[in-house]
């Protein structure tokens, strides 16, 4: 994928939102400790707002120790809420990683891991799981790969792209790709517009914004600079507030006190770390580790940070726990409860599970063999192994080494060896519980719409 800067100066022109003005504060919420964690499935009036920031890099938030204040909302719900710190993401391009999120499996267990691979109507996702407990639900979204022909559509009453508001962009010159239209403040608007019709009922609310993927941001977002990572740092900045905009809403329709919020990402972002830029190409802590924050109806009055390995496929075993609904069907992933609560009370947290992410770096290929990257995540140690590449070993200390700079394989040559075992018994064992993930013919107008994410789809 080639890197383009989208410089969308969005002069949003909507009746809720002007790019002018900040969000206001959000008032002070009840009170509320640990214990009242283990309480909260028995209440009955919950909604679940789940936001999806796709494109978001843990490292380049507030909250997680970032130098800039790009995301001062996001902070204040980690500061009052639930941090996860080691958090991973199953790979780093959309498809195969919302597919992991919404059944809690990993990509090798749900297949799903090539552009024309399609989630089948057997895999139960949560929109059905909470449908099902009469929950109203609705997904907006602006990313193609998340479309209803591939899936993800099931369980949504309501499942919608909204339409785009009319903005100045620049196209670069040497950008060979048309900019997506729009801007997530349309999205937000749309949401307004569910909240107006279902506020008062039971409800859950998807939105899967796009502005950070599309380096999108409003001329009062423009802080931090010029270059490709400033820009970046600019568009969270932006989505931050827009977030606090739909957060202030719900505080004015009196919902934000039984609205439980969380906030995930699809993946990260590359800036040349390991000499790629963009995403859709590899699986290092660039590109997976993403934020998961939980902010509840309550305050918590000393925020919980989980420090314990987690990964997307843990997000929504986590909530049906939370919520008191059934288990996930198959999931790869659990609930991180018990963490939540261990960290929260100060006591020893459960033993760490392994933790895997995979690209198939032919994903956009379709004649071509598949050739899967795959890292895990065990105790200290990253490795990854290229199933078409076995000799080039990699091994990190992500300990000492977060960033993954120095290679430790050739000195650790038995940890190595346990740990390729360890992916082959992963890969070996994991499958689809549906047989072979399906495929669709991909017509002409979708393949320009993901083209136009700046995705190189053959």
């Amino acid at each position: 994928m080639r890197r383009c800067v989208l410089l969308w100066m969005v002069i949003v022109g909507l009746a809720s939102i002007s790019c002018g003005d900040q969000a206001s504060e959000v008032k002070d919420q009840a009170k509320g400790t640990v214990e009242d964690i283990l309480e909260f499935a028995q209440r009955d009036d919950t909604n679940v707002l789940f936001i999806v920031v796709d494109t978001l890099r843990a490292d380049h938030l507030s909250a997680y120790g970032y130098e800039r204040e790009t995301s001062p909302l996001l902070a204040d719900m980690a500061d009052s809420g639930i941090r996860f710190d080691r958090h991973v993401s199953q790979s780093s391009w959309t498809k195969c990683s919302m597919a992991s999120l919404w059944t809690g499996m990993y990509p090798a267990t749900t297949g799903v891991t090539r552009a024309s691979h399609v989630l089948p109507e057997e895999a139960r996702l949560p929109a059905e799981i909470l449908q099902d407990a009469g929950f109203r639900t609705a997904g907006i979204w602006r990313n193609s790969w998340i479309a209803p022909n591939f899936g993800f559509s099931q369980g949504f009453q309501t499942y919608t792209k909204p339409s785009p508001s009319t903005s100045p962009q620049a196209n670069p010159a040497d950008s060979p790709h048309v900019l997506l239209a729009g801007s997530d403040a349309d999205v937000i608007n749309s949401a307004f517009g569910f909240l107006r019709a279902y506020g008062q009922k039971r409800w859950f609310l998807y939105l899967h914004l796009m502005d950070v993927h599309q380096y999108v941001y409003s001329p009062d977002e423009a802080v931090f600079g010029t270059t490709y990572e400033d820009i970046y740092d600019n568009a969270i900045l932006w989505t931050d507030h827009l977030i606090g905009y739909l957060l202030e809403d719900l505080e004015d329709r009196g919902l934000l006190e039984r609205t439980l919020i969380v906030l995930v990402s699809d993946h990260g972002e590359a800036f040349g770390e390991h000499g790629n830029e963009g995403h859709a190409r590899d699986v290092y802590e660039e590109v997976t580790r993403t934020p998961w924050i939980i902010r509840f109806p309550f305050e918590l009055e000393e925020g919980v940070e989980v420090s314990s390995l987690t990964a997307n496929v843990d997000v929504w075993p986590t909530l049906m726990d939370l919520l008191g609904l059934p288990p996930m069907d198959s999931a790869d992933g659990r609930s991180r409860l018990p963490e939540i609560l261990a960290f929260g009370r100060g006591e020893e947290p459960p033993p760490e599970s392994d933790a895997f992410a995979l690209l198939d770096r032919r994903w956009g290929h379709e004649q071509q063999p598949s050739n899967p990257n795959i890292a895990i995540n065990q105790g200290k140690w990253r490795f990854f192994h290229i199933e078409r590449n076995p000799d080039r070993l990699e091994l990190y200390d992500k300990f000492a080494d977060r960033e993954e700079k120095v290679n430790l394989a050739q000195e650790n040559p038995e940890v190595v060896k346990a740990l390729q075992q360890a992916i082959a018994e992963h890969m070996e064992e994991s499958s689809p519980p549906w047989g072979e993930a399906p495929s669709i013919e991909i017509d002409e107008l979708q393949l320009n719409q993901l083209r136009a994410l700046g995705y190189g789809v053959q």
